[in-house]
């Protein structure tokens, strides 16, 4: 069996090894709309990693900083300084409503957005509860999940459903329309125990318990939404589980089908 990590040696196996082990920020890129999902502080590196030089459209979750405060990347990818006088290139920027009040009031994003805005790096468009938008046939429907200023999203199109949901599952119930899904993409949570040996990892009376999913939590999600394939993502480094660990565990996790993510990661359905 792999040995289990401590933090520090975990995150010395990812400096030394690279990827797969190593572990960035909560991000996914949707090739066949040009659809980015989140910009954690990585962001740019990851794109430059996955030679993505051109993000047509972005989407975010909700305003935690480990998924907007790579928010900057669009600066540099469409800045026109060195093609003057053409344009500059634009991103389209979806926020759904509850992110769009919420990247002003609480991650204080607004005035940047508005000044990328302003010098046309980027658009805005604000999506109102219950609207849908289309990219090229695949049709994206953000939803807010139990907490509510957070969303998930319904890509539907070309015959497949395609459930994201990229954080924050605490008290979240899967709604019917989810169920069945041809993918499903979903935190991993919080290791209370250790799923290998069944040890307690977490106190029963630790804070983060009262806010945060678990992974039993979540396997219980990905019984209910019965997806064909599920993958388990934003695996943090306190998790200390490393790329040989997870894969050790996954191999019991096939009813339903469930895997873990990793860095550089491509799915095709």
């Amino acid at each position: 069996m792999p040995m289990l990590y401590s933090q520090h040696q975990f995150a010395q196996q990812a400096r030394e090894q690279g990827v797969p082990y190593s572990r960035w920020g909560p991000s996914i890129f949707i090739h066949d709309i040009g659809l980015l999902i989140d910009t954690p502080e990585e962001i740019r590196l990851q794109l430059e990693r996955a030679k993505i030089f051109r993000v047509p459209n972005c989407i975010y979750s909700h305003w935690h900083p480990d998924h907007v405060r790579g928010l900057r990347v669009f600066e540099s990818l469409n800045w026109g300084t060195w093609h003057y006088p053409s344009q500059n290139c634009n991103t389209m920027i979806y926020l759904p409503q509850q992110v769009a009040e919420d990247m002003t009031t609480r991650a204080g994003m607004g005035e940047a957005l508005e000044w990328m805005e302003s010098v046309r790096v980027i658009q805005q468009h604000v999506i109102s509860d219950g609207e849908a938008i289309i990219l090229k046939d695949i049709k994206v429907t953000p939803f807010r999940l139990a907490e509510e200023y957070v969303y998930a999203f319904l890509l539907e199109g070309n015959g497949k459903r395609v459930l994201i949901a990229p954080d924050e599952l605490f008290g979240w119930e899967p709604p019917d329309f989810v169920k069945g899904v041809d993918l499903a993409i979903l935190p991993m949570g919080i290791p209370e125990y250790n799923p290998l040996t069944g040890e307690r990892f977490l106190a029963e009376t630790h804070p983060v318990l009262k806010t945060e999913a678990t992974y039993r939590q979540t396997l219980e999600m990905v019984k209910k939404i019965d997806a064909k394939l599920t993958y388990l993502t934003h695996i943090e480094d306190y998790e200390i589980f490393g790329y040989d660990e997870l894969s050790v565990l996954e191999t019991d996790l096939t009813d339903p089908l469930v895997k873990f993510a990793y860095d550089t990661l491509l799915i095709e359905i």
